[in-house]
């Protein structure tokens, strides 16, 4: 395979910035849509195919599996490869797949078009974030940051709407469906808008044994994650087993890192603070994220009685914070050249919003619920967009598409392991609760004569009940029970949390540079000192990279981090 060196191209005008963000855009709601349009049909769907509680699960989690085992892969592509390909590739599989998942006739094929759909999902993802770095500098992206929080919030929240509309109007097949256009769109756009410089030919090599040691490792801790607890005990040899063939799998795609010659995950990046405290502060915001946004609808379905569509429009004051506060801070960024702030007050706002939300009740008003959501959904979006941006402005050039796909990695597995961990304790917890209430909900069947036998067979089912068909003594009581469980969830995640607010401040506070990716690869930057104090990152630390050789960049007058003009350092 051949990797790229760029040739010299004009800056961008914002015109074409405009243009080539659509296509950018209209790809990343593509990717939001694709996992939000089926959440509230999904029992729909799953029903009509004859498929039990495992093709359930496997629906939503191959997806999730694929999308996080494929993120870090397209990374390295992007570093090694034709970017804007990658990007028209990615849409493309997503567009086969989710038209071959509309035709399903069993949960077989459609899980097996929904993992296609993941790791088109990841590339996707992760390449727009990459893609983006190359026609915007760090200084400049702060202020189109308002248009990726709105697309983020109409595809989180309008997905599971347009969803549950088509279900009930049409047929669920046409959820499948309903993205196509736009990625057909996306496709075009990128062709005709996004010109990213013409590339020189070199030699690389894809690490191959890292792709198969990663896939394997992460995919067997995930599906621990994700069905611990149900499918099998927590305490039991088949747990102890994946959790094991998982820890040997990742530390032998350590030592394999460490050989290849172009790893999928370059180990020395650990040596950059800024890349290592935005990966943990990615784990923490992805349980903050992903976790609490499932276990917020939960508490509108079971604890105040909402449908699927209606919980998802309950929840858009979280939304509507991680929208509004990420575009003023965007602008404030870009404006002032200064994130770090931000950033700081994001994970203080993300520990105090969990902590508000877990002393809710099943009856608290609304409104107040709204502003515990809308605190916590600023802090996320204070903190989430932020950490790709302080990562493209810390590490070389040609580690770039490897770092940015690196932190979304660690954020989706950290709001995959916090979904499996919070949701196991929400099914730890609630049994205990309703044998608590044991006397309260005796007396309360005693008030529904003849209804008792039919009421009691349906708790007795082993599935969750529907909270708005039951009698009203008794739907108060679970109402209650699932309100406070939810809450307890929020309250456990408060100081899980506080790792974010760690992990920020110990973030250096490095200046924001003025160069798009393209312009550094211009200028031939390649690589940079990796162990990045205050001082070590500079505008001006460039080098060149020839044939495979560094050779040292001539000297700019231009100030570093700490005000101090002078040449270039050499690596």
């Amino acid at each position: 395979m051949t990797a790229t060196a760029p040739v010299a191209q004009p800056k961008m005008s914002h015109r074409q910035i405009m243009q080539s963000l659509t296509g950018l855009l209209m790809g990343m709601f593509v990717s939001i849509l694709a996992g939000t349009v089926v959440s509230s049909s999904l029992p729909v769907i799953v029903s009509d195919l004859n498929g039990g509680q495992t093709a359930y699960t496997w629906v939503v989690t191959a997806t999730l599996l694929a999308t996080t085992i494929s993120t870090p892969i397209w990374g390295k592509l992007a570093d090694l490869g034709n970017r804007k390909l990658l990007l028209q590739i990615s849409l493309a599989m997503f567009v086969l797949a989710s038209a071959a998942a509309g035709f399903a006739q069993n949960t077989e094929f459609l899980i097996t078009m929904r993992v296609i759909q993941g790791l088109a999902g990841g590339g996707m993802g992760a390449l727009s974030q990459i893609v983006m770095a190359d026609i915007l500098s760090p200084r400049e992206r702060g202020k189109y940051m308002g248009l990726f929080g709105a697309v983020m919030a109409l595809g989180t929240v309008g997905g599971p709407l347009i969803g549950g509309f088509i279900t009930d109007t049409i047929n669920w097949r046409w959820n499948f469906f309903v993205a196509l256009p736009f990625a057909v769109v996306a496709i075009l756009l990128i062709q005709r808008t996004l010109h990213l410089p013409a590339f020189a030919k070199r030699k690389v090599k894809i690490d191959y044994m890292g792709i198969m040691l990663l896939s394997a490792g992460v995919a067997l801790l995930l599906i621990w994650l994700s069905m611990g607890g149900s499918q099998f005990e927590w305490n039991s040899s088949t747990s102890f087993l994946m959790v094991g063939g998982s820890v040997v799998l990742l530390a032998l795609f350590v030592l394999t890192e460490f050989k290849a010659t172009e790893p999928l995950l370059d180990l020395q990046l650990f040596k950059n603070r800024t890349f290592t405290f935005a990966v943990i502060a990615s784990l923490a915001v992805g349980v903050s994220m992903f976790g609490t946004s499932v276990f917020l609808s939960q508490y509108m379905i079971m604890a105040r009685g909402a449908t699927a569509t209606q919980a998802g429009l309950m929840t858009f004051p979280m939304m509507a914070g991680l929208l509004v506060i990420s575009t003023i801070a965007g602008a404030l960024i870009t404006r002032f050249g200064k994130w770090k702030a931000f950033v700081v007050t994001g994970s203080i706002l993300q520990v105090i919003g969990l902590f508000l939300l877990g002393t809710i009740h099943y009856d608290t008003n609304f409104a107040l619920v709204g502003v515990y959501m809308f605190i916590l959904g600023a802090g996320v979006g204070l903190v989430m967009q932020n950490m790709v941006l302080v990562v493209q402005n810390a590490v070389p050039v040609h580690e770039l598409g490897v770092a940015s796909s690196a932190v979304n990695f660690f954020r989706t597995l950290g709001g995959t392991a916090g979904t499996a961990g919070l949701g196991a304790l929400l099914a730890i917890n609630i049994p205990n609760m309703i044998a608590d209430r044991k006397a309260d909900l005796a007396q309360a069947m005693a008030t529904l004569g003849d209804k008792a036998a039919e009421v009691s067979a349906q708790l007795s089912s082993g599935s969750l009940p529907t909270i708005s068909t039951l009698p009203e003594p008794v739907r108060v009581i679970f109402e209650s029970v699932y309100g406070d469980g939810v809450a307890a969830l929020f309250a456990f995640a408060a100081p899980i949390s506080l790792i974010t607010v760690i992990a920020v401040c110990l973030l250096p506070n490095q200046k924001l540079r003025t160069q798009t990716a393209v312009e550094r690869h211009q200028e031939g930057e390649g690589q940079e000192p990796v162990a990045d104090s205050a001082s070590a990152l500079t505008d001006s630390a460039e080098t060149q990279i020839a044939e495979g050789t560094v050779l040292t960049a001539a000297p700019k007058d231009e100030k570093d981090s700490n005000g101090k003009t002078g040449p270039a350092a050499g690596v």
